[in-house]
């Protein structure tokens, strides 16, 4: 499997190795993304852009000016929204074409941004269907994997923090007593997965075999129908003979970063 964090140099792509992260503070906040997303609705607006709706036109309704300056912050660093990288002017392709795979289209950027979410991928992921998640199981899992990082109040934050997000993906169901259930991926979340897991390096069959491809959910051959789904759409390129897979994003990376990710390289490349 090709993970993450063997392949920093994705950082040019949007992907972040912070040593902190959103969620010591917040969920992945979907609800405040799809409405600032609602609000702008041009996929050619910048940075500067979103971050004015926020802060100067409240277009989230903050209480404070302080509220709405976390509230950026967060949101910056959980999703970037810079359309100058690829991990967010994919985000808003698949966002604006597949409304039905926004929860996993935000869960896809958020792990490839926030450390303390990333990793509890495994955790949560190898989990049988029907388990309980607790806030005290989350955050005996985070200690685990972190000894003594965290205070007591900001490993029960952080844990219930991680769990809302799960939560919003769909990966868990419930409010206090959680329950691990399937999420349901669509073609969208699908290629934003392929496609996160083709700037780290894999390619071939092991694009669906990455740390992105397992948060769909769903077994190989139903990944491979929604790729070829997207494929029909226009999304992405899919192409199978036999046991040979190829894809390619015309409509998601330009020339001069299809240029960096050659000069660069990675696994299978």
């Amino acid at each position: 499997m090709v993970t993450l964090e063997k392949n920093t140099h994705v950082t040019k792509f949007g992907f972040t190795f912070n040593r902190g992260g959103a969620h010591l503070s917040r969920t992945m906040m979907l609800e405040d993304l799809s409405s600032l997303l609602g609000y702008i609705n041009d996929p050619n607006a910048d940075k500067k852009a979103y971050l004015k709706a926020i802060k100067a036109d409240n277009c989230l309704g903050k209480r404070s000016g302080k509220t709405r300056e976390l509230t950026s912050r967060h949101l910056v660093s959980l999703y970037s929204l810079d359309t100058t990288d690829v991990l967010f002017r994919s985000l808003l392709f698949f966002w604006h074409r597949d409304p039905a795979g926004r929860p996993l289209l935000a869960l896809l950027c958020a792990c490839a941004r926030d450390p303390i979410l990333r990793t509890t991928i495994p955790f949560i992921l190898n989990l049988s269907e029907r388990s309980v998640v607790t806030q005290e199981v989350m955050a005996a899992y985070i200690d685990d994997m972190e000894p003594e990082r965290f205070s007591p109040a900001t490993l029960k934050s952080t844990a219930q923090n991680i769990n809302a997000t799960w939560t919003q993906s769909g990966h868990l169901k419930g409010r206090v007593r959680k329950i691990r259930t399937p999420a349901i991926p669509t073609p969208g979340s699908a290629a934003y997965a392929l496609l996160l897991g083709y700037l780290t390096g894999a390619r071939g069959p092991a694009l669906f075999k990455t740390e992105y491809a397992r948060l769909l959910d769903c077994a190989f051959d139903r990944a491979v129908e929604l790729a070829r789904e997207a494929s029909h759409r226009g999304w992405i390129v899919f192409k199978q003979v036999g046991d040979i897979i190829e894809v390619v994003f015309p409509a998601l990376i330009n020339e001069q970063e299809l240029a960096q990710r050659r000069h660069t390289g990675g696994p299978g490349e």
